[in-house]
């Protein structure tokens, strides 16, 4: 793939929900591309419909107008195992929620998508992820034992060990302490770097968003 070459784009995107009350425009007629390597935050209040754009990019959702290519894939046009596929191929997400599965420990949660993926190794590879990240004496914790800073370092690990082309970050310091956000920003910059995924974050943060090369702003469902 060449360094220009265009991962994901979004052609002329619209989400609509339906209520008792009628219909709800969330998003309207967005467009844009992004190219491989590209580190891009997606920023705007509340409610301005960061997260329903990112749903739709990354194929967990399918938009009421308008399609998204994804690494040359028109989602469109897959169905929901076929959109679940290209995912674990090729995409990792980081949650502000963390969503690490509580019965698993550490080290099983970092290992459960190389183990879905086929990678090989993959108890050896989660154990340097874990270490690369700081958390080398954690390998045996479970989530509810961990900070919330330690669980956000788990789920940035998860996220990379299947070397995605692309990450997607929904709020990732969110719900951490200044501190903990601070560590868990340098990181997911530095292991981005290092695995030259192209970065996709929403994020209400200016200081996090302005880490980025570029930056798509919503403001009541549009792009500005």
């Amino acid at each position: 793939m060449s360094p220009l070459e265009k991962v994901l784009s979004a052609n002329h995107l619209g989400k609509s929900v339906h209520s008792s009350d009628g219909s709800l425009t969330i998003l309207h007629d967005i467009c844009f591309e992004i190219s491989q390597g590209e580190s891009v935050a997606i920023t705007g209040s509340s409610g301005s419909g960061k997260s329903t754009l990112l749903g739709l990019l990354a194929g967990l959702d399918l938009p009421s107008e308008g399609n998204v290519t994804l690494m040359g894939k028109d989602l469109n046009s897959l169905d929901e195992d076929g959109r679940a596929k290209l995912r674990g191929l090729q995409v990792g997400f980081v949650f502000q929620s963390f969503q690490l599965l509580p019965h698993l420990t550490a080290l099983e949660n970092v290992m459960l998508p190389a183990e879905l993926a086929g990678m090989d190794s993959p108890k050896a590879n989660a154990k340097a992820w874990l270490e690369r990240v700081g958390l080398a004496e954690r390998f045996d914790h479970f989530p509810k034992t961990l900070s919330g800073g330690e669980q956000q370092r788990v789920a940035l690990a998860r996220a990379f060990i299947t070397k995605p082309a692309i990450l997607f970050a929904d709020e990732p310091t969110g719900s951490l302490d200044e501190v903990s956000g601070n560590r868990v920003i340098e990181l997911l910059f530095e292991l981005n770097q290092a695995n030259q995924s192209t970065l996709i974050l929403v994020t209400h943060d200016g200081a996090l968003a302005s880490r980025c090369q570029r930056q798509l702003h919503l403001q009541g469902g549009r792009l500005l």
